[in-house]
């Protein structure tokens, strides 16, 4: 059983948001997105899973504590990696907790998150590509996001860093037949020059970005090889529509200035609370019915299995070369 003594508290530095950020974008060409659910809010969750994923492998490193990386399970996300320490995978859980009150109760006692839940959803546990030794770690990262329109104003009134994308639709992110777009023509009516990242995948999936700078009422011919356009991301807020056509689409995507989303994390700390073995969370778990009110969750969206952070085992055992006992 962990104390609040026994958690281990990660230091936060941008890089680890501008690599959740890469790994976020690239995540839209294999992802599917739930009807009427913003895709913003799901991509700066996986921005902050990824940070957290990054820090813990840093301090790895800065300890000099030996691990290895492998492929993640399920093995489709070819682009995803989990650590390996003695021998056993490490499936790292973390949740992002932006609420300003309870970012100061935790910085005040760290104990408030004994009683919280640490959730593995529970068709991802009973999915294929695991072991019973496997570990699942549960970490919860605090930091604010600037997801309204007021508070992306003041953040950037603040010069406080900021990714604005557009994510775009299936139909434009994952055709259904996979022949190429053609030529792309773009068209920005802001007042001012708008450099505009394009994000999609060529004809053997790989992912590409290109820019462009769009002048005022002027448009634009690229003559790339996309079979699909998974986002956009501008240097700053547009003051107008921009419009994206292909020549294989029959319609103009159009987007306006409130459909842009910022994406960046301003990460604070992140604390590893504890580990369970994937045996012990199928047999000691309870099952949480969606729409259920916890700690890190307004409600929760799936079925999840749920063991509350103090029936945990400390970080610390998974460093213990003498006594490397995680069962």
């Amino acid at each position: 059983m962990p104390s609040p003594a026994d958690f281990l508290r990660l230091s936060y530095t941008p890089d680890l948001t501008e690599g959740g950020i890469e790994y976020a974008l690239r995540s839209l060409a294999t992802t599917y997105e739930r009807g009427g659910v913003s895709p913003y809010g799901r991509l700066r969750r996986l921005v902050a899973n990824i940070a957290v994923e990054i820090a813990f492998r840093r301090y790895l490193s800065q300890n000099n504590i030996s691990y290895e990386v492998k492929a993640a399970a399920p093995f489709s996300d070819r682009d995803r990696f989990d650590v390996i320490l003695g021998g056993r995978r490490c499936n790292i859980k973390s949740f992002l907790i932006s609420h300003r009150g309870q970012i100061r109760a935790i910085r005040k006692d760290p104990a408030v998150l004994m009683d919280a839940p640490a959730l593995v959803p529970s068709d991802s546990h009973a999915g294929d590509g695991h072991s019973y030794t496997d570990l699942y770690l549960f970490a919860f990262m605090s930091g604010l996001v600037a997801s309204s329109p007021g508070d992306l104003k003041k953040a950037i009134e603040k010069k406080q860093p900021h990714h604005l994308v557009h994510v775009m639709p299936e139909a434009w992110s994952k055709p259904q037949s996979w022949v190429p777009l053609g030529a792309l023509t773009l068209k920005s009516e802001s007042a001012e020059e708008l450099i505009v990242e394009i994000s999609g995948q060529v004809e053997a999936r790989e992912m590409r970005r290109v820019g462009v700078s769009i002048q005022p009422g002027v448009k634009v011919r690229l003559d790339e090889p996309f079979y699909s356009i998974t986002s956009l991301h501008v240097n700053r807020l547009p003051d107008a529509r921009l419009g994206i056509r292909c020549e294989r689409m029959k319609e103009t995507r159009i987007v306006a200035p409130h459909e842009w989303g910022n994406i960046w994390v301003y990460g604070m700390d992140i604390w590893m609370t504890g580990y369970a073995t994937y045996e012990e969370m199928g047999q000691r778990a309870t099952l949480l019915q969606p729409n259920a009110r916890t700690f890190q969750y307004e409600r929760t969206r799936v079925k999840n299995l749920a063991l509350p952070v103090s029936k945990l085992k400390p970080m610390n055992r998974l460093f213990d070369k003498q006594n490397f006992d995680l069962g």
